[in-house]
């Protein structure tokens, strides 16, 4: 990856408690959070905004994708 996000210290300590909470090392617990917060996010206005519409088919924000994602129940493990 060639960008790394820092986080702020209170975002640290919340991810840390998740990934406590979790049993997992915090690098894992951040993949877990980015992935299971899309289905929490309005795709219409991901779509909308995305400046990259090259991957758009396989994008976890896909109508299709989305819609199926959604229906999945939140998996922490």
């Amino acid at each position: 990856m060639a960008y790394t996000p820092e986080l702020s210290m209170e975002s640290c300590q919340i991810l840390r408690r998740i990934a406590w909470s979790l049993e997992k090392p915090m690098t894992q617990t951040i993949e877990i959070v980015v992935k299971n917060i899309t289905m929490f996010i309005d795709r219409k206005i991901v779509c909308s905004k995305c400046k990259d519409n090259s991957i758009c088919k396989e994008c976890v924000f896909s109508k299709q994708k989305h819609k199926a994602r959604n229906k999945e129940v939140l998996s922490l493990s």
